[in-house]
């Protein structure tokens, strides 16, 4: 009997966080919190670049797919994580398609993570190798294309990975983790997941070596025009633009790593637990601050809406 309600089950069980009574709380809090402060920094930058006609350029438009991505991807899984941390053990349930829909948003806010951070690079390149034709390659036309393949790419590597698990019947009903994703899907399942893991270590080895080699290649090269140009302008400009991207890189890469390497240790599954959230989390909180910190652009762009908005206020 127990068979015939586990095969193919269309409710799901989340294993959630395992939470003591006096840490469910603040739990709850610093997730909300942290979910409000990337739904406000984000959307504020997106707005902010959509609205000031100086931050039409290349650089801030390819950016505000980084913004949106975080949006989106933390919107499908932190509000459902907020009322499962409330929810007891045996209440986190899930239906099977919205975990397929929360596993592959999941997979795409990583893989367009990797792939805006890519396009953004060879903005950067051209930016600095090739100043005087920076105008005429990067148009609204290139910015648009890049834009497109970078999301495009993503939903075609991803839609092959779940679609792989999809087809899987399943035999589980609770899922390893406080949020789906692609492992736990599949970890559902009592066929053979050969041609899963397969995929997803080609799929996880294309996108690193892709993503990492072309961010080592155009900073390579930027580095050989900054050391044997005379122009310390371009060499400060080049610094500042070109330090910004590689520290939004590098937060995404460390934070993903940490994910990867968790998962090989199962006695330490709590704390693989926190860091898969914190993946979500971190890069989305930190990005909107870094960009608008290290961009003197942005900052006279927020300094100016403030002016007028204080203003508007007095007068």
């Amino acid at each position: 009997m127990m068979e015939n309600y586990t095969y193919n089950s269309f409710t799901l069980q989340l294993e959630g966080l395992n939470l003591s009574k006096d840490s469910v709380y603040p739990a709850f809090l610093f997730f909300f919190f942290s979910y409000i402060l990337i739904m406000f920094m984000n959307a504020g930058i997106v707005l902010l670049v959509f609205i000031d006609k100086s931050l039409h350029q290349p650089m801030y438009l390819l950016f505000c797919n980084l913004p949106v991505s975080d949006i989106v991807g933390n919107s499908i899984m932190v509000p459902r994580l907020l009322v499962d941390i409330l929810s007891p053990p045996t209440e986190r349930l899930i239906s099977y398609y919205e975990c397929v829909i929360q596993a592959f948003s999941t997979h795409m806010f990583g893989t367009t993570a990797h792939t805006v951070l890519m396009i953004m690079a060879f903005d950067r390149y051209v930016a600095i190798c090739n100043p005087l034709r920076y105008a005429t390659i990067m148009t609204n036309k290139m910015v648009i294309k890049l834009t497109v393949s970078a999301w495009g790419v993503a939903f075609v590597l991803v839609g092959i990975l779940l679609g792989l698990t999809i087809r899987l019947n399943r035999c589980r009903t609770m899922i390893m983790n406080p949020y789906c994703d692609n492992p736990s899907l599949f970890k559902l399942s009592c066929e053979s997941v050969f041609i899963n893991n397969v995929y997803g270590l080609a799929f996880t080895v294309v996108l690193l070596t892709g993503s990492i080699g072309s961010i080592v290649l155009t900073y390579a090269k930027i580095t050989v025009v900054c050391l044997t140009s005379k122009n310390k302008s371009l060499n400060s400009k080049a610094l500042k633009t070109c330090s910004t991207h590689l520290i939004v890189y590098l937060i995404m890469l460390i934070s993903g790593f940490i994910v990867i390497i968790m998962h090989r240790f199962p006695q330490y599954s709590d704390y693989r637990k926190l860091s898969a959230i914190l993946f979500h989390i971190i890069p989305g909180s930190l990005n909107p601050i870094i960009y608008g910190v290290q961009s003197a652009e942005i900052c006279k762009s927020l300094s100016k809406l403030f002016r007028s908005k204080l203003v508007i206020y007095f007068f």
